[in-house]
């Protein structure tokens, strides 16, 4: 059962049950940026969660950002109950792998978290990326707010527009707003930190996102 790639999205009753009286323990601190996984956040950050393939990769590309006070990986977006990367991989709980990025907003705009996320992935192939294969892998975005669902369906429209000029087709991200967040396992959190020279899937398009750009 483990390991098996599904490229088709589970219903919510063939999805694995999971468990409600565990969950997944946190680091005490981001390995690189020295600052706390879990909120309650200083009053000037902000969280967005997106999926753009392995988070391994993904999630180094924004702690690498001016203004990025946290980072962690998880998995969202599906119907099992704190999931083990294990069963995420199987395809039968439907979540992606995830990263939630906590910015300064005195620091870095939303705009700029959502023009690295869509710059840094392809976001028009659907449940995969390059070789990454499975529902684990598709792009997302997972919103908390009404003015960030609005930003992300805004720059998705603008980056569009240059990806069709480009030759790509459609993009698949699934945007939706945020029901629950698990954290991933402690070995995944800020892993090419601590492996540097580990696996990193993420790749982009080499089309630039014209958001926010005069």
């Amino acid at each position: 059962m483990f390991g098996r790639k599904n490229p088709v999205m589970i219903t919510a009753a063939e999805a694995l049950p999971g468990r409600t009286d565990q969950t997944m323990p946190v680091p005490p601190e981001h390995f690189e940026l020295k600052t706390p996984l879990v909120g309650s956040w200083p009053e000037n950050v902000d969280t967005l969660v997106v999926g753009m393939g392995c988070f391994w990769g993904a999630e180094r590309k924004f702690w690498q950002m001016p203004g990025i006070y946290s980072t962690a990986v998880g998995y969202a977006g599906g119907f099992t109950p704190n999931p083990a990367y294990e069963e995420v991989c199987s395809g039968l709980t439907g979540h992606t792998e995830v990263v939630l990025v906590a910015y300064d907003k005195t620091q870095v705009s939303l705009t700029d978290v959502l023009r690295t996320f869509w710059e840094n992935h392809d976001p028009t192939q659907g449940n995969r990326q390059g070789n990454d294969i499975g529902t684990q892998y598709r792009s997302s975005i997972y919103y908390n707010s009404d003015a960030q669902r609005v930003e992300a369906e805004s720059t998705q429209a603008v980056y569009q527009e240059s990806l069709t000029k480009a030759g790509y087709g459609e993009i698949t991200t699934e945007v939706a707003p945020l029901t629950d967040f698990y954290y991933a396992e402690p070995y995944h959190q800020q892993y090419l930190g601590k492996n540097p020279n580990g696996y990193c899937g993420i790749g982009g398009t080499g089309v630039a996102c014209q958001v926010g750009v005069l």
